[in-house]
């Protein structure tokens, strides 16, 4: 018999009592025309219940507005109660949004890991750069990687009632002893078990494996990939990819860490170690399923593979593939390029060092378009520390010191991946407006290839 998951908290115990709750869900905007909208609901708004349960996440959200019948209990911001009652289509939503993703706080990780990138910040910064999520919500909302360490019996089950799947998962070793070693925790060693926990109850993750040098690489790497691959058969595998990253680190971590940076020699041989593995498994499990992220290939000074070699992106975000995947979306984007501008332009594009040669063949493609003169600056970070650098990880304070004497012509282009999500703000604290003050000429920021094109060859805004 199916048995119905359950969602939220209810709002007293079987005898009445109060039970401890979730905060409430406050809402940050409201859809135009949508059920919230036709309500009255409006952004300060608290959702208190849905049908008498207090949602802990947006999963939970999701799952109790999915009914036909609902009754809603909101607060609005002067302390009034309102009960809605409502029917609807069902899976409908209410087109609200809200401010946080989790109503009863974020899991933080419980490793201690050397080379965990959050450590390795400077102090007296932003609170959220020093959260270290480990939050399982988290990473089946967003894709964003837990070690599984930190879950209780009651997560585990909350996993398995709501099939919250797939789910993203650093691994970093298979080798029990020596995940325990990486994370610093004993019950790192249980990934094996929990894996065979996943394939049982059919629910799947995506995998990432941070090489360090000298401690995951060589035999332990491939050891880890080819557990993982043991996962990755079937028609219902529980592991469905495996993503390789380098180590990021940064001059501000501690000097007896015992860690050293990914180099040529470092990268040329995880790259010939990597494919030959996925040409094992390409025929056994009918996928690559471990991939390199791209800039494994750019430290090595080897050509990235074509884009078939990804084939459906599925660690895209986590860096592999998202180059090709770019100049893909470049060559939609520019498949009716004009002869000419009518008025000159002459832009600059920053990106980070790491990737700048790779990219240059759409600088090149767009300045064949006659009066347009698109500039790629390659930066590197001094505050980081790296030369070689990708563009997530450039700061504020990096593009004021790279761009310092450049001549950046009528409009400065700058990647959105170098902001907070949803936030106009570096990884230094540096706003954006910060540095639009700062700079001679507007910035314009561009989140893809389509908004590169039309900062060249469209209209925004600037021209007179």
């Amino acid at each position: 018999m199916w048995n119905e998951p359950s969602a939220g908290i209810a709002l007293a115990g079987p005898s009445g009592e109060p039970l401890s709750l979730p905060q409430p869900a406050v809402v940050a905007s409201v859809e135009p025309e949508s059920i919230g909208a036709e309500l009255g609901v409006e952004p300060g708004d608290r959702l208190l219940s849905i049908n008498g349960r207090r949602p802990r996440d947006l999963i939970d959200l999701q799952m109790l507005v999915g009914e036909e019948e609902l009754v809603l209990e909101i607060q609005d911001p002067g302390g009034t109660l309102h009960t809605v009652e409502l029917e609807k289509d069902l899976d409908v939503g209410l087109g609200l949004v809200f401010t946080e993703a989790l109503f009863d706080g974020l899991r933080q990780c419980n490793n201690a890991c050397a080379f965990c990138f959050i450590d390795q910040q400077p102090p007296g910064r932003r609170r959220s750069l020093y959260l270290k999520d480990d939050d399982y919500r988290l990473s089946f909302l967003y894709g964003s990687y837990l070690t599984l360490t930190n879950l209780t019996p009651a997560d585990w089950q909350r996993i398995e009632q709501q099939r919250l799947s797939p789910l993203f998962v650093s691994v970093h070793a298979t080798d029990p002893e020596l995940r325990s070693r990486l994370l610093v925790n004993p019950r790192a060693g249980l990934l094996l078990e929990q894996l065979r926990w996943f394939a049982a109850r059919d629910l799947q993750i995506h995998a990432q494996v941070v090489v360090c040098p000298g401690l995951n690489d060589g035999p332990a790497l491939e050891r880890t990939l080819r557990d993982l691959a043991g996962f990755g058969g079937g028609d219902w595998p529980a592991v469905l990819s495996a993503a390789v990253v380098p180590v990021g680190l940064t001059r501000f971590r501690p000097k007896d860490d015992a860690l050293r940076p990914v180099d040529r020699a470092c990268a040329r041989q995880v790259v010939a170690q990597v494919e030959a593995l996925q040409a094992e498994f390409e025929p056994a499990l009918g996928s690559r399923f471990a991939w390199l992220s791209d800039e494994w290939y750019l430290l090595a000074g080897l050509l990235l593979p074509p884009r078939r070699a990804y084939e459906d992106l599925p660690q895209q975000e986590n860096g592999v593939g998202s180059i090709r995947a770019f100049l893909e979306a470049l060559d939609a984007a520019t498949a009716a390029l004009p002869r000419r501008l009518d008025r000159p332009r002459r832009r600059s594009w920053v990106v980070g060092r790491l990737v700048a040669e790779a990219l240059q063949p759409v600088v090149d493609r767009l300045n064949a378009v006659e009066g347009l003169e698109l500039v790629l600056h390659g930066l590197e970070s001094p505050y980081w520390g790296q030369q070689q650098v990708v563009t997530g990880l450039l700061t504020g304070s990096d593009l004021l010191e790279g761009l310092r004497d450049a001549d950046l012509g009528d409009a400065l282009l700058l990647p959105s991946v170098m902001l907070r999500q949803g936030e106009p703000v570096f990884l230094d604290d540096m706003t954006l407006e910060q540095l639009r003050s700062a700079l001679p000429v507007p910035v314009l920021l561009v989140g893809s290839a389509a908004d590169l094109v039309a900062c060249c060859i469209g209209s925004d805004g600037l021209d007179p």
